[in-house]
């Protein structure tokens, strides 16, 4: 595996699940992997899941990791061809990728969505040109459009809390005072079309994902009807994606706080468990009640990031050996 961004660059989804397993039970069978081996890790945006679970999981394959956040400890990076230098950005990301790229085997690329123009950020600009310009293999630790590592997370999450053999999972999308990118609920979406789920996503009018991503999943704008029979509740903040208006890309459309995730939402569910990707505003996204009940899985969702990324890494280390 040379990239891994989208569900179909990890193959077969259930042998991917069962490697999960066998690597949640012996986290250091395969330290030898890595040996000699470096793992580059790039911050354009913050991150605490992400870049610890990551860093545990290239630890556990026995790799070198160099960690780069480029806003703080590197100099500022122009991203777009054809402009003039002459402001704060002192060199340009095409000189600094093959650069990069000497130092490592492996890149991990973290860069959010600017939200200002959809076609930059669903065209994935920046994880792209790491991908073309690095000369190695090139893994997306969530980039403008998708969040795969998450997604994978989510999955293990699901088929190991599941109580009935296919179960009801719903998206839900839940107010936030900001915008928020749409990578999580796309890869999400993308993830649960192809495992054994019945997917809903739920939003309000205007905040439709992409076609690409949300796949045959059943997109019911009633939350309380999509919300009944649930047995996993996701619940996630978006920003619209202008699919509908292109005009709206990247704006808050609503702050609807009736949509928040709260004990009277869940009693409309099959007793669902609760899940969200972290960090998560409390009171907004979902009340104390909820994150905090025996039914919730955000911590067991959370460890699992560490699962998700050694599996990537182990076959990315395969790839190159």
């Amino acid at each position: 595996m040379k990239t891994f961004s989208r569900v179909t660059d990890l193959g077969d989804l259930h042998q991917a699940l069962q490697e999960a397993i066998e690597i949640k039970n012996d986290r250091f069978k395969y330290v030898e992997l890595g040996r000699n081996k470096t793992l580059l890790m790039v911050f354009f945006n913050s991150s605490l899941r992400t870049r610890l679970s990551t860093q545990k999981a290239a630890m556990n394959l026995g790799m070198n990791v160099i960690v780069l956040d480029v806003n703080q400890g590197a100099w500022k990076l122009e991203t777009e061809r054809g402009v003039v230098m002459d402001g704060d950005k002192s060199e340009h990301l095409l000189e600094a990728i093959p650069v990069m790229g000497c130092y490592c085997d492996i890149i991990g690329i973290r860069s959010f969505a600017g939200l200002k123009d959809r076609n930059y950020d669903y065209a994935e600009t920046v994880y792209n040109q790491f991908v073309q310009y690095s000369g190695r293999p090139v893994f997306a630790m969530e980039t403008a459009t998708v969040h795969p590592l998450q997604a994978f997370a989510d999955l293990i999450t699901i088929e190991e809390h599941k109580e009935v053999k296919r179960p009801k999972v719903v998206l839900t999308w839940a107010p936030h005072p900001k915008a928020l990118p749409q990578a999580v609920p796309d890869s999400f979406a993308e993830w649960m079309n192809v495992a054994d789920v019945d997917l809903v996503v739920t939003h309000p009018h205007g905040y439709e994902l992409d076609p690409s991503f949300v796949g045959d999943a059943a997109v019911e704008y009633d939350q309380r009807k999509a919300l009944e029979g649930a047995d996993f509740v996701y619940a996630k903040n978006w920003s619209c994606p202008g699919v509908t208006n292109p005009a709206d890309y990247g704006l808050v459309l609503s702050k609807d706080m009736s949509w928040t995730i709260d004990a009277e939402h869940m009693l409309w569910t099959n007793n669902a468990q609760f899940m969200h990707c972290l960090p998560v505003r409390r009171n907004m996204i979902v009340s104390d009640d909820v994150i905090e009940s025996s039914r919730s899985l955000v911590i067991p969702e959370a460890a699992n990031r560490e699962i998700s990324a050694t599996v990537v890494l182990k076959r990315m280390l395969e790839a190159i050996r």
